[in-house]
Parts: C-alpha cells; structure tokens; sequence
C-alpha cells in the first residue's frame, strides 16, 4: 500500500525545507534506512532516510524546490500502484510545491512547464535563491546575450541580492535561447531567468507559460535603445536628447560592472562616451575614477539645470538589500516591543589601556574591539540577552555569535563574529577590519551574515553622541554605542576633566526584563570601565 513521505522537521526552528539533492528517483527500490534526499533546513543541509520500503512511485517537491514541512514530498509503494486518489486528495491541501514565493498555497506551479515538456536539450533557467533571506533579484548586468554560446561554468549574469552582488554561472551547455529579465529589471526568485538549449530551438511556448512578475512584464513595453541606458539617464533625458548629445546609436550593447554603473550614475556620467578597459571592452571602476564629477569623456556637460523656483526630484530604484532593509526591521520594530537602557561609562581606564596595549609591535586593536570582547563576555554570564523568541519557548543560545553593523553604500550589513568570546582582541580586531572592507566591496557571503546572537551598531566614529537602534532578529537586544567625549566630571566630590562614553541598549521585552538587561550592563561596566578583566 502507498505510503506519503512528508516534507521533515529536522530542526526546531524549520518552518520549510529545500530539497538539495535526490538521491533516488522515480521506479528505484528503496529500503528502509536508504537516503531519500538531501534536505536544506534554516540550518544544515541534512541526510533524509526512509523508514518505509518499496518503489519510489512519485516526487513531489523537484531537486531545488521548497516545500513546507508536513507537505508532500513523495509516495512510496508497490511497482505499478495506482495513486492518484493519493493525489488528487493533495492537491486540495494547500502545499508548497517550488520555492517560488507567489505560488506558496499551490501543489504546482501550474503555469510552468514540466521537464516532460520541454523540448530535448532545452534548460529553464529561473532566478536563483542566493542568500537565506532573498526573495527577489536584481539583474545587475548581462555577460551572455541570446545567440551566445554558454559552457557549463560561465558566468550567465551578475545579480543583485538583497546582501550582495553576485555572479551566477550557468550549471548547462548550449545556446542562451531567451533572456526573460532585463538587466535592471527584479523578479522574484524562481522566476523565468533564461533558456538554453540547442541552436535554433523554438522556445516561445515555454516562455509565455511561465508566469513572470509585473517587473519582468514592463520589459515587453521597454524598447532595446531604452534599456541600454541607466534609469537615472531615461529620467534625466529624453531618449532624442541622449541620441543627439552623445552622437552614438544607443543600440550599441554596452558591458559595464554593476559598480561602475552605479558610479557613472551617482557622477552624472554618460556611458555612452566611455571606452571600456575590463573583458570584451566591459566599463569597469578605473575607467571612471578619474573623470570630471560633472562632465563626460566627451565634455558635454551632463549636469541639470533648471528655472529658479520649479520643482524637480530624482527617483532611485530600491535595491534588493534597501528592500529587505526596510522589510526587516519594520516587522522587527513592529513585531518585538523595544525599551531602552541609557548609561554613561568612565573611558579613563579603556583609553590608557588602548594605548598600552597597542604599544606592542604589529598590533592594534579599536575600542570597538574591546567592546566586541565585553559583550561576549557579559553575554555569557547574562544568557537571556543572548537568547531568542518563540511563540511558545524562549532559546537561550549558549554561544556568542555578535553582528557588527557595518555601513555600506546601499544601507547596512551585519557580518558575525562567530564565538567572539573565546577570541582574543587581535584576532577580533582583525575579523573586523576584514569584513569591513569586504563589506563595503560587497565580497561577504551569505554565511557570514548569518547566525548572529547579539547586535553591536558603533556611530561613535561620526561623532554621534548617543543614538538607539532596532533590534536586529531574531536577536533580543542591540547595543548603540556613541563618541568618547572629554566633558567635565565630579570624581571624588571634585570636578576634573574626563572622557565619557554613552551607550544604549535596545531589548526586547519579550525576553529580556529591564532588570535582566540593567544587570547584563553593569557586568559590561565592569569590562569597559576596567579592562584588564577581559584579560584574566
């Protein structure tokens, strides 16, 4: 008799489980304890086992796709059984059968085309999840176009996250058939990307029975002249005025790297203009950085001038990361109730002890490193700050993973120090510096803004004073810190100069009581205020 294989619980926290890889397929034999599948959970790529045997008669959720857990993920049975009454009962419960986000209340995605249905050597190629938290991407830039031919291993297209910019290469051979999103254009993840398959094939059917979202839509409506100039220009100019100032045919393709891009907007420079030194003549940042701010290669002003008193704006797309940005931490100010804990610490001993520490050859460290190292260690000694909200159990993480919020061009990202607490201030200092910089280039990885336990946001070197943050979740708490400033003080009933440092922690007050993060800051006092303790 067929039995139904559900979508796994294989971690407490798993709401939905991506199949990464099928180790067996439709007619196998399977045994029991035979591995089913690989499972992606929020946390681990995890070994599925069988504990039922027979033949695997029918797959529910394909190698990529997502599924909620207790959803059909297969049927095992007797060879030959009939089960479409097993079927035919899924399909009225509502089932995840893809990790599309608009067809999560579908067992299928019924405008897509099965690969029973596609054409011999024809490949769908759909926007890739490429970060935990991506919901939709951004083509940045086009390195293949139609007609092209496409080794497994090129790179197709590069394609903006929410967290990063990044290449996607092309797992298949062929020819790149139809690209079914603009460069500049979003779709949600799972949307039609491409199709490659062998020369010549007719692949019009397949593309118009992919349902694409109302951003991959508008590129029917937007001629080939138009997309080869940047939003910014088509704002700033007709695409006359463009023509006849640049003296260029705008169906020329132009290659140019998501930053010298952006750069070439923010500057006012027409691209047009520009000889491009990277790959196949491809712009990339040095062939803009010595350019006039306000004049192309060419010398025509590019700069906009308008009558006295009329009104004008610029408009600037979201970003895939100003997106989540927003989506994040609305649902984290609106979702966890945040209070606030003001105090004010003596940096006399903190300041002499930089400067001791740091008199030892080839090291530095930052006084946001020995913050770094306070927290980690009050954290341990203070594990429901450390903790995380569940509708019916608290989880108090015994290790410290801290986010440092670093400020990049498009927003914020938040790298982690992973068990800061067992790190000594170099080492911090050091991972820090490093995702500093990665992150402003945007070469982090996903798995390096992932897990953190507890949030530092440093506005100190800004010269902000005092400031309070939303709580990065699932995190209970977020620690400001602000500028160290020399102000007058009363030490020992007299009134001397000294240097202060405000800081604020924002809780959580689902988790985190106002006594429970009043004791958490006077052990960090401690730390901050006598550093040498960090030490022992």
């Amino acid at each position: 008799m067929a039995e139904i294989i559900n979508m796994p619980r294989l971690s407490d926290t798993m709401e939905e489980g991506t199949v990464a890889t099928w180790l067996k397929k439709v007619g196998d034999k399977i045994e029991e304890g035979d591995i089913l599948a690989e499972i992606e959970t929020d946390k681990a790529t995890m070994e599925f086992e069988s504990f039922n045997e027979g033949t695997l008669l029918y797959i529910g959720v394909e190698e990529g796709g997502t599924a909620k857990v207790d959803t059909l993920l297969a049927i095992i049975g007797e060879a030959g059984e009939d089960i479409s009454a097993h079927l035919n009962a899924v399909e009225t419960t509502p089932t995840v059968a893809n990790n599309s986000t608009e067809n999560k209340t579908e067992t299928t995605n019924k405008n897509a085309v099965t690969p029973q249905e596609l054409p011999e050597g024809v490949i769908v190629v759909t926007m890739p999840r490429l970060s935990d938290t991506m919901e939709e991407g951004t083509v940045a830039s086009w390195l293949k176009q139609v007609g092209d031919t496409v080794e497994e291993g090129d790179i197709l297209a590069e394609i903006e996250t929410d967290k990063a910019t990044m290449e996607f290469e092309s797992f298949n051979e062929g020819t790149l058939l139809y690209i079914g999103i603009s460069e500049g254009e979003s779709a949600k993840v799972d949307a039609l990307l491409a199709i490659i398959g062998p020369a010549g094939t007719d692949v019009s059917t397949i593309s118009k029975n992919f349902k694409l979202n109302d951003s991959a839509q508008t590129k029917e409506t937007v001629s080939k002249n138009e997309a080869s100039v940047s939003n910014t220009e088509m704002k700033s100019h007709t695409k006359q005025e463009i023509s006849n100032a640049t003296g260029t045919n705008t169906n020329k393709r132009l290659f140019i790297s998501p930053l010298a891009k952006k750069i070439a907007e923010e500057k006012g420079i027409n691209i047009n203009q520009i000889q491009g030194s990277g790959e196949n003549g491809r712009i990339i940042k040095r062939d803009l950085e010595n350019l006039n701010a306000t004049t192309s290669a060419a010398g025509m002003t590019t700069a906009k001038f308008v009558p006295t008193g009329q009104e004008n704006f610029d408009e600037v797309k979201h970003s895939q990361m100003r997106k989540v940005i927003a989506k994040r931490l609305g649902e984290s100010k609106f979702t966890a109730p945040h209070y606030y804990l003001n105090v004010e610490f003596d940096m006399e001993n903190a300041i002499a002890f930089r400067k001791q520490f740091n008199s030892i050859p080839d090291t530095k460290i930052s006084y946001n490193d020995m913050i770094v190292k306070a927290c980690a260690l009050a954290l341990k000694q203070h594990p429901q700050v450390n903790s995380r909200w569940y509708d019916d159990k608290m989880q108090l993480n015994n290790h410290v993973h801290i986010g440092v919020a670093v400020a990049v061009e498009d927003g914020l990202v938040v790298p982690v120090v992973r068990f800061a607490n067992e790190q000594n201030l170099p080492q911090i200092g050091a991972a820090v510096k490093d995702y500093a910089i990665r992150s402003r280039n945007r070469k982090l990885t996903p798995q390096e803004m992932e897990g953190s336990t507890f949030t530092i946001s440093n506005l100190g070197m800004f010269g902000i004073e005092s400031f309070t943050s939303i709580i990065n979740q699932p995190n209970s708490a977020i620690l400001s810190v602000g500028a160290i400033v020399q102000k007058p003080v009363v030490k020992e009933g007299k009134l001397v100069v000294g240097n202060t440092m405000k800081l604020t922690l924002a809780c959580d007050h689902r988790t985190v009581d106002g006594a429970t993060g009043s004791l958490f800051l006077q052990t960090l006092k401690g730390y901050i205020e006598n550093p040498i303790t960090m030490l022992v």
